[in-house]
C-alpha cells in the first residue's frame, strides 16, 4: 500500500518528537555547566552555522516577507525555549516535558481563532484524551505545581501558537529560508538577554560539549527543519497530538538516564496519550460519515 503524502509527514514528525523526548534530561545535565540563556545563545548559534554551511546555496536568496515571518517564528521559538530551560531549573525533566505536552490542548483553541477552522471529531476526542492523560502525568502523589511548572505552562502556550503559525508561513516560504532565520533569530535574543536576565555561567568540558553537539544538531538543525518542511503536509492540531508524545517518551529517557520515576498514576496517563494519538490519527476512519441511502 502506497503512502500518503500526510502519513509519511505525520512520521517524520513522530521520529523528531522522539529526538526531542530525549532533550529534557539532557538538557538538565546542560545546566550543570552554564547558564540557561548562555547554553540558549551557545546551542542556536551552533545551530544557526552548521544550517548555513548545509544549505547554502537554498539560503543565498531569501524574501523580506520570509525574513519578517521567520523572525515572527523565532521570537516565539526563544520565548518558549527560554521559558521552558529556566524552569528546568526549578521542576524535573519528565514534569517539564510533561506540562510543555499541554500544547495540545492549546493548539486547536488558537488553530479555530487564527484560521477560523475547526478540528474533527476525532481530533476532539484525542485532545480530549490527551488532556487527561497530561493531567494524570502533571500531578503525580507528591508533585506540587511550582515556579518550574508555571514557567512551562506559558511555554506550551507560546509553542502552540509557534505550531500554528508555522504551518500557515510553512505554506508561503522555503522552510529552509524559515528555519534559519529561526535559528538566527533565538541566538541574537538569547545573547541580548544574557546581560538583563542571568548571571552567566560557563564550565567548559568534554560532556558539555558533546551534549551541545548533539542538542545543536538532532533537536535544533534536523528536527525543526523537518518540522518546517513537514508539517504543513498536516493539520496543526494532528501534528500537536504526535507532538503529545513527547512527554512519556521524555519520561522514558528520565527514567532511564537518572532514575526519574513517575509512579502508576504516570503511566496511566501515558497510556491515555497514546490512545487519543492513535484516534487522532485514525479519525477519518473511525468517525467516518456513513452515505445515506
Amino acid at each position: 500500500m502506497q503512502m500518503t503524502l500526510r502519513t509519511r509527514a505525520e512520521l517524520y514528525l513522530l521520529s523528531i518528537t522522539v529526538v526531542w523526548g530525549s532533550t529534557f534530561v539532557l538538557t538538565k545535565f546542560v545546566l550543570e555547566n552554564a547558564s540557561p540563556f548562555v547554553y540558549i545563545s551557545i546551542r542556536f548559534t551552533v545551530a544557526s552555522i552548521l544550517f548555513a554551511v548545509v544549505f547554502f546555496r537554498r539560503l543565498r536568496v531569501i524574501s523580506k516577507d520570509a525574513i519578517a515571518k521567520g523572525a515572527i517564528l523565532g521570537v516565539l521559538l526563544f520565548v518558549g525555549f527560554a521559558l521552558q530551560t529556566v524552569g528546568l531549573k526549578y521542576t524535573t525533566a519528565s514534569k517539564s516535558a510533561f506540562v510543555t505536552g499541554l500544547m495540545v490542548v492549546f493548539t486547536p483553541l488558537f488553530q479555530m481563532i487564527i484560521e477560523r477552522k475547526s478540528p474533527k471529531l476525532g481530533n476532539i476526542v484525542g485532545v480530549v484524551l490527551v488532556a487527561i492523560g497530561l493531567f494524570f502525568l502533571t500531578s503525580p502523589k507528591g508533585s506540587e505545581f511550582n515556579i518550574g511548572d508555571a514557567l512551562t505552562l506559558i511555554c506550551a502556550v507560546l509553542f502552540s501558537l509557534y505550531t500554528v503559525y508555522l504551518s500557515i508561513f510553512g505554506k508561503e516560504h522555503d522552510p529552509a529560508h524559515l528555519t534559519f532565520v529561526q535559528f538566527v533569530s533565538t541566538a541574537l535574543l538569547s545573547v541580548l538577554a544574557i546581560p538583563f536576565l542571568e548571571t552567566a555561567y560557563m564550565n567548559i568540558n568534554g560532556n558539555f560539549l558533546i551534549l551541545i553537539a548533539y542538542l545543536a544538531v538532532m533537536p535544533t538543525v534536523v528536527a525543526l527543519y523537518v518540522m518546517a518542511k513537514y508539517q504543513r503536509n498536516t493539520t496543526p492540531t494532528r501534528s500537536a497530538v504526535i507532538y503529545s508524545m513527547e512527554p512519556p517518551l521524555a519520561a522514558l529517557f528520565a527514567f532511564l538516564i537518572i532514575g526519574e520515576q513517575i509512579g502508576m498514576v504516570g503511566i496511566v496517563g501515558g497510556v491515555l496519550i497514546l490512545l487519543g494519538l492513535i484516534i487522532s490519527e485514525l479519525s477519518d476512519v473511525i468517525f467516518k460519515r456513513k452515505p445515506r441511502k
